[in-house]
C-alpha cells in the first residue's frame, strides 16, 4: 500500500517552505519515524519523518523545489520488502576508524591537517612510536581518525544522522563550529559542493575549449548560487519594515564599568552555583525589562489602526548564523532569574548553530536585543524586527577617555543603539527608555533590588 509523504502544518502565518535535503533515496528501508527529508521555512528546519516503515518509492519534489502545505512530498510503499538490512551506522563509523598497522597502515596517506580537520586539538597529543620518539605515518593516521571521531561526536544528532545517512566521511568536511563541531550548514555545503564539483568536472572540457585566448582559468569567474529559504525571507521582512515604519534612532553610551566588575566578583561563584557563565546579556535583558515595565508603548506594537499593548515581556535575542540572523525569545524575562536568562541564552545559541531551533522558540517577542559588539561593531542603526515597535543595539566595549566629576578617567563605554517605529513612539518616550537602560546598566545593584 501506498502513503503519501505530505507536507505538514508549518506553523502560524508559515503557507510554503523549501525542500532542504532528502536523507534517504528511492529504494531505501525505512522505519516508522526515520527522518526522510528536511523541510526550510521562513524560521526554521524541520525534519519530515516516515510516517511507517516501508520502502520510498517514489520522490516527486527536488531539493531545492518550493512546496506548499498538504503537498506530496513523495511516497512510500508499506507492502515492500528490503533486501537487505541497512548496515548499522556505528559499525561503519568502527570500521573506517579501525586504524591501519603493518605495510598496509604505512601505505595508507593521513588525512593532512586542513581547514577540514578539527580545530583546537593539541599536537602534543599526537602518540609517537617511531625510534627515537619519532611520529610514524601510522601515529599521524590515528591521530587525525580520533580527532574527526571526537568532533562528530561533538556535533548534534541531525549532524551525525545525517552524515551517516549519506556515508560521508567527516574528516573532509570543513568544520566551522565552536571545538571544530560540524553544523548541518557544513555538512549541507560539503554536499552543494560535490555536487556543484562533478558539474564543473562534465562540463570542464567544454568549458576549457570555449575560453577566449589570453583569458587565465579563473579570471572574473562568476557563481549564482540561489538564496536559502531564510535568507529570502530576512530579505523581505527587513525591507518590509522600511517600507512600513517610520524607523529612527536614538543613541546613548552606558559606563559598562560596574557591570564588569559585579562580574568579575561573582563570575566564579555564579558559575559554580548555576552551572552557566554570567554574561552581559542577562543585564541587558533585565535593564529593558525594567525599562519597558515603566513605558509599556515600547513593548506595544501597530495592528491597523490599533494599538495592541502586551503585558508581558518576551525578548528576541538575536543570534547570527552561517544561515542568516535567527531571533530565539526568551518568554516571561520579567519573571526569570539572570541564571535562567543565561541558561536559555547559551541552550538558543547551541541550537542555532546546531539548527534545531524550532518554530516555537522564535515566535512571538514584544522586544529584541542586537549585540554587533561581539562581531567588532562600535555603532550601528539596528533594524526594526516587525511587528515589534523598537529593537535596542548593543556595540563594543572599548576604553576611552570621559569627564567624571570634572576629572578625566578612563572607563569601558559602550555605545548603546535604540531604533524605533516613531509612528507610536514619541522621540520623548524613546530618549527616556535608552536613558533608564543605561541608569540601570551603569548601577546594577539596582536590576538587583527591583528599583
Amino acid at each position: 500500500m501506498a502513503i503519501d509523504i505530505l507536507v505538514p502544518n508549518l506553523g502560524e502565518s508559515i503557507t510554503e517552505a523549501t525542500v532542504a535535503v532528502w536523507l534517504k533515496k528511492p529504494g531505501d528501508f525505512v522505519s516508522a519515524d526515520e527522518v526522510l527529508l528536511e523541510l526550510e521555512t521562513d524560521k526554521a528546519t524541520l525534519e519530515i519523518p516516515a510516517p511507517s516503515a516501508g520502502v520510498l518509492s517514489e520522490v516527486l519534489v527536488a531539493e531545492g523545489a518550493d512546496v506548499e502545505v498538504g503537498a506530496v512530498l513523495g511516497r512510500l510503499d508499506e507492502s515492500a520488502v528490503s533486501k537487505a538490512e541497512p548496515a548499522p551506522a556505528a559499525s561503519k563509523s568502527k570500521k573506517s576508524a579501525a586504524p591501519p598497522s603493518g605495510e598496509a597502515g604505512a601505505a595508507a596517506a593521513p588525512a593532512p591537517p586542513s581547514a577540514a580537520a578539527p580545530v583546537g586539538l593539541d599536537p602534543a597529543g599526537i602518540p609517537r612510536s617511531g625510534p627515537g620518539g619519532r611520529v610514524t605515518l601510522d601515529d599521524l593516521q590515528g591521530f587525525f581518525q580520533r580527532a574527526t571521531r571526537e568532533a562528530v561526536e561533538r556535533s548534534g544528532p541531525a549532524v551525525r544522522k545525517l552524515i551517516a545517512d549519506r556515508g560521508l566521511d567527516p574528516s573532509q568536511i570543513p568544520a566551522s563550529g565552536r571545538d571544530g563541531r560540524l553544523t548541518k550548514d557544513d555538512v549541507l555545503d560539503y554536499l552543494a559542493g560535490q555536487k556543484q564539483l562533478a558539474v564543473n568536472q562534465s562540463a570542464g572540457a567544454d568549458a576549457l575549449a570555449a575560453r577566449p585566448a589570453g583569458v587565465a582559468a579563473g579570471d572574473r569567474r562568476e557563481e549564482r548560487v540561489r538564496m536559502s529559504r531564510l535568507r529570502r525571507t530576512i530579505a523581505t521582512r527587513l525591507k518590509e519594515a522600511q517600507n512600513t515604519a517610520a524607523i529612527l534612532t536614538t543613541f546613548n553610551e552606558a559606563d559598562m564599568s560596574a557591570v564588569i566588575a559585579l562580574r568579575k566578583r561573582y563570575r566564579e561563584a555564579f558559575e559554580q552555583r548555576h552551572g552557566v557563565r554570567l554574561g552581559f546579556m542577562s543585564f541587558f535583558v533585565k535593564a529593558v525589562v525594567g525599562a519597558l515595565q515603566e513605558m509599556p508603548r515600547v513593548n506595544a506594537s501597530i495592528d491597523g489602526d490599533e494599538v495592541v499593548y502586551k503585558h508581558y515581556y518576551d525578548i528576541g535575542i538575536a543570534v547570527s548564523t552561517d544561515a542568516g540572523l535567527k531571533v530565539p525569545v526568551i518568554r516571561d524575562a520579567d519573571q526569570k532569574s539572570f541564571a535562567q536568562v543565561e541558561k536559555e541564552i547559551a541552550e538558543f545559541a547551541e541550537k542555532a548553530r546546531d539548527g534545531s531551533l524550532t518554530l516555537e522558540e522564535m515566535e512571538g517577542g514584544t522586544f529584541s536585543i542586537s549585540n554587533g559588539g561581539v562581531f567588532g561593531s562600535l555603532l550601528s542603526t539596528p533594524i526594526l524586527n516587525p511587528p515589534q515597535s523598537a529593537i535596542l543595539g548593543l556595540h563594543k566595549i572599548q576604553e576611552r577617555p570621559v569627564a567624571v566629576d570634572g576629572e578625566l578617567q578612563v572607563r569601558a563605554m559602550m555605545y548603546l543603539a535604540m531604533s524605533y517605529d516613531h509612528r507610536l513612539i514619541d522621540g520623548r518616550e524613546s530618549v527616556t527608555f535608552l536613558v533608564r537602560v543605561k541608569e540601570l546598566i551603569e548601577n546594577p545593584d539596582r536590576l538587583m533590588l527591583n528599583v
